[in-house]
């Protein structure tokens, strides 16, 4: 019964639209070592808090700060919503405010409505990256933040972080940085970019290992640049051993922990290197044979997401939807969106382009 379930999600062989994908044999295998062991109670399950901390740090390593507070979540929405709540909860003004690019993930405006939060949202430049002059322009004296994005979801471009970082810091605000994808991709690329902790103003960052880190779903990942964040976050747990708890859900499982680790340990760095390249090189393949069918990218990938310009984009989406493809579309610019994930092969591209052709000549 559970097989004829399964059987109507659409294979990975045919989604070039998800920022999921495919995990790697070692991260199952240790998501069922942990598939019992429950975060939420961190003084009983004290083998999973410990791994959950040496998680964290390994991850700081990578993003320049191994000494970096936070925990796994549920994804990089749990993990935005926390970056907010603590900006709100450490500056204490009557009618708080973010800044956020208009490229910005949804989970802010869940955010806002949940924290009660006001979202500004600044423009972006003619590279749809944002406009650091409009973040500025936005900032008041109830703004508890302002928010980058390394990595965004529609085109994977990299927010000038470094000016917005020094932006920051001039204004006495926190710097939130949103890298769910571009975390595990920015650092193993050739790119002469500062987006991280290197920068005194980053505050927060969201990394999710469930997307290139190959982790087992749900494995994202909040880290604060110190602790007093998360002391921000804190609440009393009186009937658990541990006195408080600073996660937003209660019971976490400690198989994003355990998954995460598992690949880390087996591919350091050079193994994510090898992967990210991969996965580049097929970027790069699919721009090519889309080129040949009269597509242009709307601005050249610096990472695996690539959108080209199309008028229909809608129309083809739903009629590659009808025959089983995953692409998806968005709206500004119009364009077919792609993200070539490591289960995106040469081959995976060549089928795609082939079923293309037929869906040109009828849309």
């Amino acid at each position: 019964m559970l097989e004829e379930f399964r059987r109507k999600d659409f294979p990975y062989s045919r989604i070039l639209s998800s920022m999921c994908t495919i995990p790697h044999p070692i991260a199952v295998k240790a998501h069922i070592e942990f598939i019992n062991a429950n975060l939420g109670d961190p003084a009983v399950f004290r083998g999973s808090a410990e791994l959950e901390r040496e998680v964290v740090r390994m991850i700081g390593e990578i993003l320049h700060h191994p000494n970096a507070k936070g925990y796994i979540t549920s994804g990089g929405t749990e993990a935005n919503i926390q970056a907010i709540r603590a900006f709100r909860n450490l500056k204490r003004v009557e009618e708080p405010n973010v800044v956020v690019p208009e490229s910005a993930h949804f989970s802010f405006d869940k955010a806002g409505e949940i924290l009660r939060v006001e979202v500004r949202k600044a423009k972006l430049d003619e590279e749809f990256r944002v406009d650091v002059g409009d973040v500025e322009r936005l900032i008041d004296d109830n703004t508890v933040g302002i928010v980058g994005i390394a990595g965004t979801t529609a085109l994977g471009q990299i927010d000038p972080i470094e000016e917005l970082s020094e932006l920051a810091l001039e204004r006495d605000v926190f710097l939130h940085v949103d890298s769910a994808f571009g975390g595990f991709v920015i650092p193993f690329l050739d790119l002469n970019v500062k987006f991280d902790f290197e920068l005194e103003g980053v505050s927060s960052m969201t990394v999710d290992p469930h997307k290139m880190g190959l982790a087992t779903i749900p494995a994202g990942c909040i880290l604060f640049r110190d602790e007093r964040f998360l002391k921000a976050l804190a609440v009393k747990t009186p009937y658990l051993i541990t006195e408080e708890q600073y996660s937003l859900t209660g019971t976490r499982p400690a198989t994003g922990v355990a998954s995460t680790y598992a690949v880390m340990k087996h591919l350091g760095f050079e193994g994510f290197r090898k992967v990210v390249r991969g996965c580049m090189e097929v970027t790069r393949y699919l721009v090519e044979r889309m080129g040949e069918l009269g597509f242009e990218p709307v601005v050249k990938p610096i990472m695996n997401i690539v959108c080209f310009k199309c008028e229909k984009a809608f129309e083809i989406r739903d009629e590659l939807y009808r025959r089983g493809w995953s692409v998806s579309a968005i709206r500004n610019p119009k364009a077919l969106r792609f993200v070539v994930m490591p289960h995106v092969s040469f081959d995976v591209i060549d089928r795609f382009v082939e079923e293309m052709k037929d869906v040109l000549r009828k849309v």
